[in-house]
Parts: C-alpha cells; sequence; structure tokens
C-alpha cells in the first residue's frame, strides 16, 4: 500500500482486444439483492475448478469464488479439481514439489493494490520478494493494517534463504515487522529500502531484535541457496527502487516491482533500461510485471514537471504555503526546499511520518538544502508569514493527519488562517475521495486557496503507463508473463496488452493469492498446480485478528450499521420468577419518536415468554441457553423497525 498509488495494446473502447476472452464471459447470472452482504473479515482466496484451455482464451482465474476460466496443464497431467484444490488449500497441505520445477507463489498482491509478498522456490530453496501492507476497507472498522498470511512461509522455514526487497513504500516493506518477529533470514535491500526497514524493525514496540540488514548496490548479485538475485536501478516515485532479476536453475525470472520510466529524474539516475535489455537477449523465462497505470494510455510525466509547477505555485504566494505529498516521495520533498530556497523561504516539516521519510533520506545524502532552510516548528511563530513553507503529512484525508487537524483547528500549533496557500501534491488514493473533499472543503472555509491536481500539474504518477509497460515487454521478450499489482480489470488488461504484443495466450497467467505458478525445466511446460492456503490477516491495535475472529468484524458491522440493545432482567433467585420490568436500553438503534413503543413492546414480549416458560415448568437462565429468548426478541425487532441490531440480555439474580 505504498500510499501513492494511481491507476497501447489494440483495444476498443470496451476494453477488447478482438477475439481474446475468458470461460467466465456469459456465466455470472442476476442475483437477488441481500439487504446486508456478510462481512469477510478474511479475504481468503477461493479455489475453483481447473478446466482444459481452450483456443483463444487467456488462463485467467477468478478470486473470490464463481467459475474460474481455463488453465494450462502439463501435458498428460490431470488437471486439478475445486475440491482437491478446496481440500489442500483448507488444509494448508503443501503442493508436491520436483526437484527440477521452478515455483512462483504470491501471497499478496493479486487481484488487489497493496500487501505484495511473492514466495520463490526451485528445489529445496525459497527466496522472498517484497512483504508489505494494505489498508483495511470500509468493511474492517476498526482495524489498522491489513498484512499477508505467513503460515505458507512459516510452514516451510527451513528452505528460507533471503528475503529481497524492490522499494521501500509500505505495501512492499510494512509487513516485515510482523515476519520477522518469528522468520529469522537476512533482508536484502538498497539504501532507501534499508534505511527504512531498520526504523521500523529498530522500533521497541515491534519485538523485532537480531535481524541482518544487508543494503546493497545497484548491479550487485547476490547468491541465496540456488537462486541468484541482481539489483536493477528503476525510477518510481521513492529512491532506489529496483527491479529484480532472479537467475535460477530453470530460467532467468524478471519482477519489476513498481517502477516508470522517467528519462529526466530529478537525481539523473535513468532506470537502466540497457541492463534490462541485455538481460531479455540472454533470455527470460518469466516476466512478472506490475499493472498499477496499465488502464492510462502514454506514458507517464516526468517528476520534474512537477519542480516547475511548484516554483511557479511559490512566486505567487503572499503568505504561509502549506505542501501536503506523500511522505516516501524524497523528490518531491527535495523540489519543495528546492522551491522555497529560490523564494527565500524556511521549510518546516509536520508530521511524524515526514518526519522518518526525511531522517532516513536525509542520512542517505539524497535531500540537498541549506542548513539554515529547515527550521523547527516550535521556531516558525517568530518568522514572517511569507517566508515559510510547510511540508505536511495528510495528503489522503486522514482524521489523525497534520494537514486535516490543521484544517479542523485541532493542531497544537498550527492552524490554517486567510492568505495561506494550500498545495495538495498528490493523487487521491481509490476510496479516499470523500476524506480529501472534506479537508479542501474545511481550508476554503478557513479562508485558505487550495491548489489540488485538477487546478495544477503538482502531482505525477510513479507508476508505468501503457507504452512504458510495452518497452518492458519489448525488450524483455520473455517466454511466460504474469501481471501483478493491481485488482483484478488491471491484470485482466496487462494480459490482454501481452497479447496485443504478441504473446501466445496460452503463456499469459492472471493469478489470485495463493496460486501456484510452476514451470517444469523437465518437460519445458508452465500450468497452474493448485494454491496453498493464503488469506488477509487483519492487524487491530497490537494484535492480529484470525480467521477464528471473524466474529468481532461482524459484530462491529452490526454495532456501526443498527446498534445495540441491552435487556436486563431480574429473576428471583429461589423461584425464578421476573421480578418487576425488563429494564430495556439502546444505544444508535431506536429514534426518540419510537423509543416508548418499541420499550413497551419488548417488555411485553418478555413478559410474555417468560409466563409461558413458567408455565411448562422452565426457568429463565433455560430460555437464555437455548437462545430462544434472544431469538424472539430478534424477530420482533426486526418486525418492527426493519433493524437488527446487536442485542445483549444479562440476567440479575436477586
Amino acid at each position: 500500500m505504498s500510499n501513492n498509488k494511481e491507476s497501447g495494446t489494440g483495444m476498443d473502447d470496451a476494453g477488447n482486444s478482438g477475439g481474446v476472452k475468458t470461460a467466465m464471459e456469459g456465466q455470472n447470472k442476476p442475483r437477488r439483492r441481500r439487504r446486508r452482504p456478510a462481512a469477510k473479515p478474511v479475504l481468503e482466496e477461493s479455489v475453483v475448478a481447473v478446466e482444459k484451455a481452450s483456443p483463444g482464451t487467456l488462463h485467467v482465474k477468478r478470486q473470490n469464488g464463481g467459475k474460474r476460466a481455463p488453465l494450462s496443464t502439463a501435458e498428460g497431467e490431470k488437471p486439478q479439481t475445486s475440491e482437491e484444490g478446496a481440500v489442500a488449500k483448507a488444509s494448508g497441505k503443501k503442493p508436491a514439489r520436483a526437484a527440477d520445477t521452478l515455483r512462483m507463489i504470491p501471497l499478496g498482491g493479486m487481484c488487489e493494490i497493496g500487501k505484495n509478498m511473492f514466495v520463490y522456490e526451485y528445489g529445496q530453496d525459497m527466496i522472498l520478494v517484497d512483504c508489505g501492507i494494505s489498508f483495511p476497507d470500509e468493511a474492517m472498522p476498526g482495524i489498522d493494517v491489513v498484512i499477508p498470511d505467513f503460515a505458507y512461509v512459516l510452514d516451510n522455514i527451513d528452505r528460507l534463504r533471503g528475503i529481497f526487497i524492490t522499494h521501500g513504500h509500505e505495501d512492499h516493506i510494512g509487513a516485515l515487522p510482523w515476519l520477522l518477529r518469528t522468520v529469522k533470514a537476512t533482508v536484502y535491500g538498497s539504501g532507501m529500502s534499508m534505511a527504512l526497514v531498520k526504523q521500523k524493525v529498530e522500533d521497541r514496540e515491534t519485538g523485532v531484535k537480531g535481524v541482518n540488514l544487508v543494503t546493497v548496490k545497484d548491479g550487485d548479485r547476490i547468491r541465496a541457496g540456488c537462486f541468484e538475485v541482481e539489483f536493477i536501478h528503476s525510477n518510481h516515485s521513492i529512491a532506489d527502487a529496483n527491479v529484480l532479476a532472479i537467475r535460477t536453475p530453470a530460467g532467468t525470472v524478471l519482477h519489476t516491482g513498481d517502477f516508470k520510466i522517467d528519462y529526466t529524474p530529478l537525481d539523473g539516475r535513468i532506470m537502466d533500461l540497457g541492463r534490462i535489455a541485455e538481460i531479455g537477449a540472454e533470455g527470460v523465462l518469466l516476466l512478472v510485471c506490475e499493472s498499477t497505470n496499465v488502464e492510462n494510455p502514454g506514458a507517464s510525466s516526468s517528476e520534474t514537471k512537477v519542480g516547475e509547477a511548484l516554483s511557479s505555485l511559490f512566486q505567487q504566494a503572499e503568505g504561509r504555503i502549506f505542501v501536503t505529498t506523500f511522505s516516501s516521495n524524497v523528490f518531491r520533498i527535495q523540489q519543495i526546499f528546492t522551491a522555497a530556497e529560490k523564494q527565500k523561504r524556511k521549510v518546516v516539516l509536520v508530521g511524524r511520518s515526514m518526519l522518518k521519510y526525511y531522517e532516513a533520506a536525509d542520512s542517505l545524502g539524497y535531500v540537498k538544502h541549506k542548513p539554515e532552510t529547515l527550521v523547527e516548528i516550535n521556531k516558525a511563530s517568530k518568522i514572517a508569514p511569507n517566508e515559510l513553507v510547510y511540508i505536511t503529512t495528510g495528503s489522503q484525508g486522514e482524521p489523525l493527519s497534520a494537514l486535516t487537524r490543521m484544517a479542523n483547528a485541532e493542531h497544537r500549533q498550527i492552524e490554517i488562517r486567510k492568505g495561506d496557500m494550500v498545495i495538495l501534491s498528490s493523487s487521491a488514493i481509490p476510496g479516499n475521495e470523500k476524506s480529501i473533499y472534506r479537508v479542501i472543503n474545511e481550508l476554503y472555509r478557513k479562508g485558505a486557496r487550495v491548489i489540488y491536481k485538477s487546478l495544477a500539474e503538482i502531482h505525477v504518477s510513479g507508476h508505468a503507463c501503457q507504452e512504458e509497460l510495452k518497452t518492458i515487454h519489448t525488450l524483455v521478450k520473455p517466454r511466460f508473463f504474469v501481471p501483478c499489482h493491481g485488482e483484478y480489470r488491471h491484470l485482466y488488461r496487462h494480459a490482454q496488452l501481452a497479447v496485443g504484443l504478441g504473446m501466445p495466450q496460452e503463456n499469459v497467467h492472471i493469478l489470485s493469492n495463493g496460486d501456484v505458478f510452476e514451470y517444469s525445466k523437465k518437460r519445458q511446460q508452465a500450468r497452474i498446480a493448485g494454491a496453498v492456503h493464503t488469506s488477509a490477516v487483519l492487524i487491530d491495535g497490537s494484535g492480529m485478528l484470525g480467521e477464528l475472529d471473524r466474529h468481532i468484524l461482524r459484530d462491529r458491522l452490526l454495532l456501526a450499521e443498527d446498534g445495540v440493545v441491552s435487556v436486563a432482567l431480574a429473576i428471583n433467585r429461589k423461584t425464578g420468577a421476573l421480578v418487576g420490568q425488563p429494564e430495556i436500553q439502546a444505544r444508535g438503534f431506536y429514534y426518540n419518536s419510537e423509543r416508548d413503543r418499541i420499550v413497551k413492546e419488548c417488555q411485553h414480549k418478555i413478559r410474555d415468554i417468560v409466563k409461558k416458560a413458567e408455565e411448562a415448568g422452565k426457568r429463565v437462565e433455560t430460555l437464555l441457553k437455548g437462545d430462544s429468548l434472544n431469538y424472539q426478541l430478534e424477530q420482533l425487532l426486526q418486525a418492527r423497525t426493519k433493524r437488527r441490531p446487536v442485542l445483549i440480555i444479562s440476567v440479575i439474580e436477586v
């Protein structure tokens, strides 16, 4: 989930490539709409039937149920059935391994943006690429972050030879502290990546001890068991991003990570396309390539254009300037410093994550400015407003971020006022639009001049668009291709792009998390060899919610939607008879106009149920143990209000 996630073939406007289709087409039947969809706190990717491929069909798999489109199988082998796959996945059973077989297993990053984690296996050796987080959606109230399921890694821990990081965004390194609590493995990455990983694992709250972090340089080759991993420089919205060339006995895998092709990068270090072309000429077995911006035609703009726009805006500003951007975008932070110094302004950093990323970048010499330019926040009040620039967190409208608290007049040291210029140098992560516009509205109310992407070119994406993706495919010319890092539509469009460039359809595979891509060196064939158990693990505070705790999210959703009703009964200890009126209280359930009527009906219903129980010789405790009282009250409340609150019944003996 770095937090910086935005979204050339012969495709028509409908996204079709002319004859490319899947077996899913026409299979979705309309269903009667439910009142409330079931919550899925643990997002287990389902396993469905594997069928023989038919000509002209992409090899794709559907996530979360439904029928699966055709998948390739090795010649003479029986395809796995849905029952076999489901049993293997539910039991955590490991797929059988052959000594001459290469496997790639995504534990995250497929059919989603974020939570990137990939397993590569050959024989008795295994390596991991990235270990990231994603952020919760509206169906996960109270959840802080989501991490991959490490079960498969822990089951095969004796074969793990190393962890390799493509770059330092949270959706690629954020889950490392949880993994490294129990896994003792060497982590390899570039300067910025390792500086950020070091900050994470050295945090006292993580409980991580004795981890071995190895900083590599572009061009370094690391031997890990039978694997050799080469780090190749690429461009992205964070410094020191890498493409990984993973050499195995079966062939070379090129794993791109997140990237763009910027011919005028701020640091002058262009993506090493020459080296990628050399590896392509040597022969690449498998390309695993990101898909975030595959829906965008053309190429992404250079970061230098943002600097030009910022300089122009800084010249126009008469008062204080506030710029919010992704904290990890060191290049953007550098351009803000440069624009500020041109206008003889001081810079103040605001927000914990902004300070963290700045410290990591500064330790590597990636942010260059005059020593006197950077001032502490407690000294800013002594500087004239037209001499200040604040770089702050809050680009996504996060409730506790610095900019949001400023806009709501809740920040302890800074408040937005008339005459301020606020620049949102970022794009909205899907799902955050409402939060961002809420902050923008508050900024306008405070009298600020607000600049955001639709008003000026103050942000460019860090992800490759269609023409850049075509360049990589053309240089690499892989035998097989697996698109990654995207929702299903992104993966599908990327698969179409590859086919449009001439790749055989049967060599393109769209995977779900947990699927096992397998290439047999002996047979010279690839297939989807079933799946391993994988699910999203939800982090709630310092704990983890597993599959056994699904009811927690279910109850939270019910509380948020329909509230809670509490019923207190006083029972005579000796006779078991009801004493007095049942006490009924509710929160977030009924309106004031409904209160008296609903309370009276519930009290009458309870007395009636207890009376019938007494006539049958039963005590109230029996009704509670059998859920009879609970069920009948739920039915009454739903019939009267069309709502289903969380119902809590307590009994006091007197």
